[in-house]
């Protein structure tokens, strides 16, 4: 992990300590900043954050529980890794509730709740149009809590909360075009609910995941059609240990920074 992955020392917070440094790891896992697969070092962490171990323990096992961390008997913690599989099969799940939660939104029309929703939209709007992206990850958490508040429904208002970090990780993170587009989607999927159209809201709902998730796995394909010959190689960030590829083999890791590289 780069030193500097955190944007400030939660001990220097005075809030619940736990639950901090789940929200700052949480958001590093989903916004990419830690990378899956990457090792999760407690020592290292909890220096980071400002911190003893024991709250980057909990932190950890909290964390492996929402499916953003695995641990490991030998290598010990790392961010989560999901197979091509597993990606689709849940991309298909969350399509398939947030559809039903946005046709539930339109149905209930909580006036309420739409104007909030309208001013995420709005401020996830500007952020695109004035390029501020590194704002963009917040305002889509709170765009899509809204929906689901919308919806009314506790019980799949909690599915999807989960499914939602799991898909965040995913698709973390996006390219300013996809932002731009998705933005557009959150508009359209809005204005569906604002007209009580049931059928228009579950459908751009349910699409607005399954493009998303089209997106991620053609880029899994463009990665895996890539040259396998062995790239450059790179320093590591002070503090890290590289990881090398078997011999003739680069990771997918490398061959990911390839794709995104300009």
């Amino acid at each position: 992990m780069a030193i500097g992955s955190f944007k400030r020392k939660v001990g220097e917070e005075h809030s619940s300590l736990h639950g901090q440094v789940i929200a700052e790891l949480r958001e590093a896992i989903l916004t990419g900043r830690l990378k899956a697969g990457e090792r999760l070092v407690e020592e290292r962490l909890a220096d980071e954050l400002g911190v003893s171990r024991n709250p980057v323990r909990e932190a950890i096992r909290a964390l492996a529980s929402e499916g953003l961390i695995e641990v490991a008997a030998r290598r010990g913690a790392s961010v989560a890794v999901m197979s091509e599989q597993e990606a689709r099969e849940t991309i298909e799940v969350r399509a398939l509730l947030e559809g039903h939660n946005a046709r539930l939104a339109a149905r209930r029309h909580d006036t309420r709740v739409i104007k909030r929703i309208e001013s995420v939209l709005n401020k996830g709007t500007a952020a695109v149009n004035a390029g501020h992206f590194d704002q963009l990850y917040r305002l889509n958490q709170e765009f899509h809590g809204e929906l689901a508040a919308a919806g009314q429904n506790r019980v799949l208002g909690d599915l999807l909360q989960r499914l939602r970090g799991r898909t965040a990780m995913l698709f973390a993170p996006m390219s300013p075009s996809r932002q731009s587009r998705s933005w557009n989607e959150h508009a359209g999927i809005l204005r569906a609910i604002i007209d009580g159209d049931e059928r228009a809201a579950a459908t751009l709902a349910a699409e607005h995941v399954m493009r998303a998730g089209t997106d991620f796995m053609a880029g899994i394909d463009e990665i895996d059609a890539l040259p396998t010959a062995a790239p450059a190689e790179r320093s590591a960030p002070s503090g890290k240990a590289t990881r090398k590829p078997k011999s003739g083999s680069p990771s997918r890791e490398s061959k990911r920074e390839a794709v995104k590289a300009p």
